[in-house]
């Protein structure tokens, strides 16, 4: 960094895609405002893209700054932003600036979740800034007050929706009676989701934002591979009017909390799946491509952090933030939050949470059935809450929908019912098991 306390901060972007392009035309357009909350001007001395000669001049931008030497141009800068997203060249290209002294702005949600040690170990052996907030729930202010605003309370859970592409997808199917695949096909014509919507509709995306949150939340390093993941491609138009009959939404959830296992040992329970959400829950209002989130906290309560999850400007803005926050470090001194992980809890098997249950089974309508299954049920210490039973047939022996809800039940305990209930004369079928959350 220059001495002249006039000189401008060299900021270098990484990526001119979606988010990278709305980056660069904001922090042209709030120049002097910028430079008056930072106490410095800030200049993009380059931008890195994988080929030149495309029109860019949404960025507001000379093409003289645009360049394929990305590794050059980390080299050169006292900030370096980087949304060019996956794992390599991302991870390479982070470390080298560090290396030469940059602080780090940084959306990558897929490697923070994969490697985040490695960048907060070469953030504190370098003495540089590395802030994320734009990689979880876009321009929701959401990992900073877990980091800071609540690093003196005890975090018990994080429960929210932080992918807008499925949030959308299931809105549709819950409010249109769309499909799967035709709310899918609607999600990308919006721009909600990608040409191969799988990182999204098979949760791997909410997943490194559920390792992330967790790791900030309960002070231990937890990675994408700990994190149960479901997807909601099973998700089907009857699970949707079976949520519908019991007053509750579909809704694909990241649950972080912490945790008991049968042996009473204490740990962190981090998943991802599509669950049944109670319509007076307010995460079961929070439609279209939104994002919500709850925290839960010993001395704080209760609290609800909501607002566009995804999207240029809203990340862009994340992103600004960020940048003003580590350029003031660099103007005035000092550093930010250094990683937290003095609690290693241990990350619980998937096994280990306890949740409600939805189950429908397709069974024989004759006496003693509803006992024989209910006998299962309490063989592996599975309570029942409610049943509902309806008749398929017209007249005489007939196939019946059975409905069941549990009390609260240990994931391994209503697994192996479900095992058990396949191989029951008296079960036709399993229909649909889903857990539900909210209450």
């Amino acid at each position: 960094m220059s001495d002249n306390p006039a000189a401008p901060l060299r900021v270098a972007l990484l990526g001119c895609g979606v988010v990278g392009t709305s980056v660069a035309r904001l922090l042209t357009a709030s120049a002097e405002d910028l430079a008056a909350r930072v106490g410095r001007p800030l200049a993009i001395v380059g931008v890195a893209v994988r080929r030149l000669g495309r029109d860019r001049s949404e960025t507001g931008l000379p093409a003289e700054l645009f360049t394929t030497d990305a590794m050059d141009l980390v080299t050169r800068a006292d900030i370096v932003i980087e949304v060019v997203g996956g794992i390599e060249p991302a991870r390479s290209l982070i470390l080298r600036a560090m290396e030469h002294g940059a602080a780090v702005v940084t959306a990558n949600k897929a490697l923070l979740a994969e490697d985040g040690p490695t960048l907060y170990a070469a953030a504190q052996r370098h003495g540089v800034d590395l802030y994320y907030e734009a990689a979880v729930a876009g321009a929701i202010p959401l990992l900073r007050p877990l980091r800071d605003s609540l690093a003196g309370d005890d975090v018990s859970q994080v429960l929210g929706i932080v992918n807008g592409t499925t949030n959308y997808v299931l809105d549709k199917m819950t409010t249109t009676g769309a499909g799967f695949a035709e709310a899918v096909q609607q999600a990308q014509a919006l721009g909600y989701a990608e040409a191969d919507p799988t990182a999204d509709v098979e949760g791997f995306d909410a997943a490194a934002k559920a390792a992330i949150l967790a790791s900030l939340a309960f002070h231990t390093r937890v990675s994408s591979k700990d994190v149960h993941r479901e997807g909601i491609t099973e998700v089907t138009a009857a699970d949707v009017a079976a949520a519908e009959a019991m007053g509750c939404v579909v809704k694909l959830l990241a649950i972080c909390e912490r945790a008991v296992d049968a042996a009473g040992v204490e740990g962190v329970s981090v998943r991802v799946h599509p669950a049944m959400v109670p319509r007076r829950h307010p995460l079961a209002g929070v439609g279209d491509a939104f994002n919500a989130v709850f925290v839960q906290a010993k001395a704080a309560g209760q609290l609800m952090f909501y607002g566009p999850g995804a999207g240029g400007d809203p990340t862009a803005s994340a992103v600004l933030g960020d940048l003003v926050a580590v350029a003031r470090h660099r103007v005035g001194g000092g550093l930010g939050a250094r990683e937290s992980a003095y609690a290693d809890l241990p990350v619980l098997p998937m096994g280990e949470s306890r949740t409600r249950y939805y189950v429908s089974l397709d069974v024989e309508d004759r006496p003693g059935v509803l006992a024989q299954i209910a006998s299962v049920f309490a063989g592996h210490g599975v309570s029942i809450q409610q049943v509902r039973q309806e008749c398929a047939g017209d007249g005489g022996p007939c196939s019946a929908q059975l409905v069941l809800v549990t009390h609260q039940a240990r994931d391994a305990d209503l697994s192996a019912t479900v095992d058990d209930l396949i191989e029951s004369d008296s079960v036709r079928g399993v229909l649909s098991v889903m857990r539900v959350e909210g209450e």
